[in-house]
């Protein structure tokens, strides 16, 4: 069983355990965040959670029953009610429908508890699980953009609009 958990201060051991164990999987369809930031993980933690509780952003991790950080989603850059989704699921985890069921989750979150009424997105085209997760969570592809030096696609969601197929809120 997962759980979908706001981030707090006590998953920092479990986060970087992910972050570091998913690194170079990451790397290859997302920009890689560097050495600096694992050698100052607890700084940049408690400045997110500082940030997160300014309303700047909403950071949430994707955990197993033992507490293992199995994925992240995040809506960022939180401004007059709009916040660009990002997510990453461990390379362990991928393809069973946790990142697909997370956004889900955190598109709900985003208008029940953050008050939003819109999301963007960005993937590169070749990142077809990503292009495959927003489809499926209401994201319409909105324009062309440049990714890591690769074209990439821009994605919005309206959050007052019904996802097809999906049950009505």
């Amino acid at each position: 069983m997962t759980a979908l958990q706001r981030l707090r201060p006590d998953h920092a051991p479990a986060l970087l355990v992910f972050e570091r164990e998913n690194r170079a999987y990451f790397a290859a369809s997302i920009p890689d965040r560097g050495d600096e930031y694992f050698t100052g993980f607890a700084s940049r933690h408690a400045e997110l959670l500082a940030e997160q509780a300014a309303g700047m952003h909403h950071f949430h991790i994707l955990a197993d029953d033992d507490g293992a950080v199995l994925g992240r989603v995040n809506l960022v850059d939180v401004a007059e009610g709009s916040a660009e989704l990002g997510y990453r699921i461990a390379e362990r985890a991928a393809g069973r429908g946790l990142a697909t069921a997370a956004v889900r989750e955190v598109c709900e979150l985003a208008v029940s508890q953050y008050g939003l009424i819109g999301l963007t997105a960005r993937t590169t085209r070749d990142n077809e699980g990503s292009r495959t997760v927003l489809a499926r969570t209401g994201f319409v592809e909105a324009g062309t953009i440049a990714l890591m030096g690769k074209p990439g696609l821009r994605f919005d969601r309206d959050l007052a609009e019904p996802v097809r197929g999906a049950a009505p809120r």
